[in-house]
């Protein structure tokens, strides 16, 4: 075998859109060439030119994904890199609200402000003197703002560095204009349509704008909410589970891209209220107070019914990450929960799959083959009994 890079992302350097088409029309000619790629290299311009016209012609737009293009992407709604995501064909690198202060307005700043507080005296209370190793000043820092965050609107402008194809760019432009002009969008959408107007107005100002590789087709939908069907469930080699999850905790998941999620809203607005507020009445009714105080701005708590969809062996992948002290704990929680649905299928089907899943019972800790570089020593973590 001989493998040889034929070229690399070159920080400062924006490459043109005519060597992109270039590229691409020399992979299509891959397909049928007598001789090697570096023939393809070498041939006449105007044979290039004519086999990326076909292609284009021919919608065999596979090719135009070659080529990949790194955007930095400023004050762009969540929401919107949600959507964009959802698609499943980038790298992404954004601005996280777990670990670090979003730009907010000044109500939405104060109420941050005050929950930051009112979670790190409860974790200090909870937690500080038993395991004073794992939590840290700067540990009960962080994850206070991780579960204040939760009041946020998911609408909040945040940063990333975006890498897709040239051809999946034009994807996204095509699928957001087929939902601007869509006159019965749900109203997630609907507060989304002056972001994504914003984010194609962008692309046309790009030098790798194509119609034809942004035209897809009257079949093809933005993934990220589900047509009105019903989610079924299923449970065997591949599975298909519902649940109901926080906008934060989607966009997690959503990083298992070997997973496939959509969701639809809740017809009565509910919110994640997470477990360490139990220990406090007081609390536990200012934050539900304070989450419909928020509630027409998507706060990232608004709860949502989640359906996920992938294979077996992509799942217990998903367990491998979250099911851990360090994991955020909604997410975390809730993979356990699929997991205990998904082995009592598997068992009452008296499908062998289910000896697959009998090792992953409980925290990730304790996973075959697996060897933790940062035991927690959080007992209540390994117990998969944490509130926080």
């Amino acid at each position: 075998m001989k493998i040889a890079v034929l070229g690399t992302t070159h920080p400062g350097y924006t490459a043109t859109k005519e060597e992109f088409e270039n590229f691409s029309g020399h992979a299509a000619g891959v397909c049928y060439m007598p001789g090697s790629f570096e023939s393809l290299m070498n041939e006449p311009l105007d044979k290039t030119q004519r086999r990326i016209a076909m292609t284009k012609g021919n919608y065999h737009h596979s090719v135009f994904g070659h080529d990949e293009i790194n955007l930095e992407l400023e004050d762009i709604p969540k929401a919107l890199a949600m959507v964009i995501n959802n698609e499943h064909e980038y790298t992404t690198s954004e601005k996280s609200a777990r670990y670090t202060k979003m730009v907010l307005s000044e109500d939405e700043q104060k109420l941050y402000d005050k929950w930051c507080e009112n979670f790190q005296d409860l974790i200090t209370a909870k937690y500080k003197n038993e395991y004073p190793d794992w939590f840290s000043d700067s540990k009960i820092k962080k994850l206070a703002q991780e579960n204040a965050r939760y009041l946020i609107s998911v609408f909040t402008p945040t940063t990333l560095i975006y890498t897709t194809s040239y051809r999946q760019l034009n994807v996204l432009y095509g699928l957001m204009q087929k939902e601007i002009e869509n006159p019965n969008s749900n109203r997630f959408y609907e507060m989304l349509k002056p972001a994504m107007k914003d984010f194609c107005n962008a692309i046309e100002n790009l030098p790798y704008f194509d119609e034809t590789l942004a035209n897809v087709g009257r079949l093809r939908r933005l993934s990220l909410v589900a047509p009105n069907r019903e989610f079924i469930e299923h449970f065997g080699s591949v599975y298909s589970a519902r649940y109901k999850a926080s906008f934060a905790e989607l966009a997690q998941a959503q990083r298992h891209r070997t997973l496939d999620y959509e969701f639809t809203l809740l017809e009565n607005d509910e919110f994640y209220a997470p477990p360490i507020l139990k220990l406090s009445e007081y609390y536990a009714k200012a934050w539900l107070k304070d989450c419909e105080k928020v509630a027409k701005n998507f706060p990232q708590g608004l709860l949502l019914n989640v359906h996920e969809m992938g294979k077996l062996d992509d799942f217990i992948l998903k367990m491998y990450e979250r099911r851990c002290s360090a994991a955020q704990l909604e997410i975390a929680d809730q993979t356990k929960e699929t997991y205990e649905k998904y082995y009592n299928a598997l068992k009452e089907q008296g499908s062998d799959l289910a000896k697959e899943l009998e090792p992953f019972k409980h925290a990730r800790c304790t996973y075959p083959e697996f060897i933790c570089t940062q035991p927690c020593g959080f007992k209540d973590g390994v117990l998969e009994e944490r509130e926080i």
